[in-house]
């Protein structure tokens, strides 16, 4: 049995039930990238990175962080603006896009629903909006209380709140266990959410599903208290037995087989003489590389399509980030992807690579081939 660590405080509610659920050890800062020239330093894997669970409130988090924010603006995919598309036109399709005014907080990962609504008609604005939107910006918040008071304060009486975040019932069904990382604070279950909404004052009407990430929710709220419908129902009764305890402790084996079965392919195909590389030094590529021991003789370089990565190196390893044109020129044997759902559009831009993708894919600790 797993004893409630006394020492922290839930970020959501502020009991001190939090039991430990899936422990890295020491991990490099995920959003640190330091230039390919210097050496790799202790420093940068001497990190805890641990997410612990609350028995009061359900809230899946990150246990502590002692690192500093730096992270670089990646490039929006385009799965991620095709799902934002996507999101704002059900919205509208379920007639709940009323008002004139939209305010966004925004997420360190980039992108922007602004546009989507502003050419229905809104306006941007500072203060009280119709539509307040939250895509992946409340977890990187560390006082969840008071970031949910805040958005909540943003929402005019009688607005609506969207909140899009990578549900914690995927991350469990799916073995995602390196969606934790440090500067994601909070893991959401729509139960847990909902009680979050309801410190600030508001409840969820309806929710929708995508398979974004293997399964992302968006919520809308409004303030007062309001009935879910069936839609929200159902997703809250779908997650119930990915969210127990028990479930989300399986996140352990999985990240322990996960790393060992990477560390496993890798080797084999060094001793072939294969040269492999990955594409996307994103931020859930650091606990992994860091777990498997990933070092230039397991892979070349990562290529990844943002400038502010490239000529630096991934965190904790000597592996260089370079452009995708320095991958295509490389002529690979092998391409590891680490977000697979980057495969359509990396595989329709960069036709030469045509027969070398291999998607990492945690849920069953195996690589695929693209």
């Amino acid at each position: 049995m797993i004893l409630p660590d006394s020492g922290h405080v839930c970020r959501g509610c502020g009991s001190t039930g939090l039991s430990p659920v899936l422990d890295l050890g020491m991990v490099p800062a995920a959003d640190f990238f330091p230039l390919a020239a210097t050496p790799v330093g202790l420093a940068e894997s001497a990190y805890p990175l641990r997410m612990d669970l609350c028995a009061f409130c359900g809230l899946a988090q990150l246990a502590e962080d002692d690192t500093r924010a730096e992270e670089p603006r990646g490039i929006e995919p385009a799965a991620l603006r095709e799902q934002a598309a996507d999101a704002v036109a059900r919205v509208a399709k379920a007639g709940l896009l009323r008002g004139n005014s939209v305010r966004e907080f925004g997420s360190p990962h980039g992108g922007t629903w602004v546009p989507l609504l502003t050419e229905r008609g809104y306006a941007p604005t500072d203060g009280a909006a119709d539509v307040v939107l939250d895509c992946f910006g409340l977890m990187h918040e560390p006082d969840q209380r008071a970031a949910f008071a805040e958005r909540a304060a943003a929402t005019a009486p009688d607005g609506l709140l969207l909140i899009q975040f990578h549900s914690l019932a995927t991350i469990v069904a799916a073995g995602q266990w390196n969606a934790l990382r440090h500067g994601h604070f909070a893991y959401y279950s729509l139960s847990a959410l909902g009680r979050l909404l309801a410190t600030a004052g508001m409840s969820i009407t309806t929710a929708w599903r995508f398979d974004l990430y293997g399964g992302t929710v968006l919520v809308g709220a409004r303030h007062g208290t309001h009935q879910p419908d069936a839609a929200a129902r159902e997703l809250r009764t779908r997650e119930t037995e990915y969210t127990e305890p028990a479930a989300v402790r399986r996140l352990q084996q999985a990240a322990d087989e996960h790393a060992e079965a990477l560390r496993r392919w890798l080797t084999r195909h060094a001793a072939q003489g294969d040269r492999v590389f990955a594409y996307g030094a994103a931020s859930r590529a650091v606990a992994l590389f860091s777990l498997a021991g990933v070092d230039r003789g397991l892979i070349t370089a990562v290529a990844d399509a943002s400038p502010a990565k490239q000529g630096h190196r991934m965190p904790g390893t000597d592996v260089p980030i370079i452009s995708p044109d320095e991958l295509v020129a490389a002529r690979p044997d092998l391409v590891l992807l680490t977000l697979p759902d980057l495969l359509p559009e990396v595989r329709a831009r960069y036709p030469e690579l045509d027969g070398c993708w291999i998607v990492d894919d945690p849920a069953d600790s195996t690589v695929k081939g693209g």
